[in-house]
């Protein structure tokens, strides 16, 4: 069998394999959560948040909105390099994305709850 003759059947194949993969892929809703940003947006997600004092302030005086805080806590960029160790916690500085790069969240993530602890509108 030549190569024209095999090309077919190898392209057929794989045009069926993708199908099949992206059929049962797309019905476990699965994600990409490799890269060290996005396991820790993950892990902060799956906890239950709670505002401090400061941020809850900055929250009241309507300067940013709780869904806006949601969005960035979802596709806003960690800094890893700058994080804050202590006995239990870890603290993150989280920068948003697009129209929200103004604005700066520093979480604090606990083994069961993630700590708003300061909103940082520039």
């Amino acid at each position: 069998m030549t190569f024209k003759q095999r090309l077919p059947f190898f392209l057929g194949g794989l045009t069926i394999g993708i199908i099949v993969v992206v059929f049962f892929l797309g019905k476990k809703e699965t994600t990409f959560d490799y890269l060290p940003n996005a396991r820790v947006l993950k892990n902060i997600n799956t906890k239950e948040r709670i505002y401090s004092d400061e941020s809850l302030a900055i929250i009241n005086s309507m300067q940013i909105d709780t869904s806006q805080i949601s969005k960035i806590l979802k596709k806003g960029n960690v800094d890893i390099l700058n994080k804050i160790k202590t006995a239990s916690c870890i603290e993150y500085n989280i920068e948003g994305k697009k129209e929200l790069k103004n604005v700066t969240l520093t979480v604090e993530n606990c083994k069961t709850i993630a700590i708003i602890k300061k909103i940082v509108i520039r």
